[in-house]
């Protein structure tokens, strides 16, 4: 099929567009280069020739309205973001321009362009906002009670498919995300921990801990997170599912994880906590193994390694 990925430039979106051309699928890729990278698609335009078309663009821009509309997708994937919690406290309305309008005007492209479905990239870590513990791992019965801008914004995304479902017959599945980690996110970009661990490991500097490294995350590795996106193309209709490990996994446990790996023995620091951070984020992913026969593949350990490999030949 043709398929459509927003953000496809990105850490994720540049994987799903690997793992999409893989399976002999068309994609047309919508990027406006802010985070994501040429580089990241390198790889793509070697293997795919002419099953590969990149557009810069913004998707705020309206002009991405007529460019989803005509580049005849079946399946669009909307990853483009703006992903940093902090970022939607301090400019809410930045965020929202991006993760609101930007998402209007990627589906109005959809439905005038006939497309069939949308895949919408949410946020487990953030849309259940901060449950109590003991209903660690939460599962999507859970309350989507978001204390953050930018987890409003993803909660709002699958309302807004719900109401084009409704309105006007587009199909839709919301992947809700775990912390996602893997070869080519950007420890100064799309900052993940498990990114910004591994550079400072192999540069030789220290790693530092905001609080007291006791916070856990449940941390899905990429290619595993693809996976869902793939299946999710075909299976899941109208619905939301959880895409995690169901495991929690602290600060300080990762970094044992990651320096172990390099031979580290040298202790983190410790800093003051960041405000906003929440203490414990765990999903369960039940009903995506029973809906979407997904379950993740890649273990904790070697998730790190195949990160760090990664950073040593980059």
């Amino acid at each position: 099929m043709r398929c459509l990925v927003t953000g496809g430039a990105g850490f994720i979106g540049s994987t799903l567009v690997d793992r999409l051309l893989a399976d002999g699928h068309e994609v047309v890729v919508v990027d406006d280069f802010s985070s994501g990278s040429d580089a990241n698609l390198a790889s793509a335009r070697e293997s795919a020739g002419d099953r590969l078309t990149v557009h810069a663009v913004d998707i705020r821009d309206e002009g991405v309205t007529a460019l989803v509309a005509g580049s005849g997708a079946e399946v669009v994937f909307h990853l483009a973001a703006q992903a940093d919690v902090r970022v939607s406290v301090a400019r809410p309305a930045h965020d929202a321009s991006i993760n609101v309008i930007g998402l209007l005007n990627v589906l109005e492209g959809a439905r005038e362009g006939a497309t069939r479905k949308v895949v919408f990239a949410s946020s487990g870590g953030t849309i259940y906002g901060e449950p109590d513990p003991s209903v660690l791992p939460v599962d999507e019965s859970q309350p989507e009670l978001p204390i953050a801008p930018y987890g409003v914004a993803k909660k709002v995304g699958t309302d807004y498919l719900r109401a084009y479902r409704a309105v006007h017959g587009l199909d839709w599945t919301s992947l809700a995300l775990a912390n996602v980690y893997g070869p080519r996110q950007d420890p100064h970009g799309e900052a993940g921990v498990v990114a910004i661990f591994a550079g400072l490991l192999l540069s030789g500097a220290p790693c530092a801990i905001f609080g007291t490294g006791e916070a856990t995350r449940d941390y899905v590795y990429v290619d595993d997170v693809v996976d869902a996106f793939a299946r999710a193309a075909t299976a899941g209709s109208e619905n939301l599912y959880n895409i995690g490990t169901g495991q929690e996994t602290s600060v300080n446990a990762l970094y044992a994880v990651m320096a172990a790996n390099e031979g580290v023995t040298a202790p983190p620091t410790y800093a003051d906590a960041r405000p906003g951070e929440l203490d414990r984020s765990c999903l369960d992913a039940g009903k995506a193994h029973r809906e979407l026969g997904w379950s993740p593949q890649v273990t904790l350990a070697d998730g790190v390694k195949a990160v760090l490999d990664w950073s040593r030949r980059r």
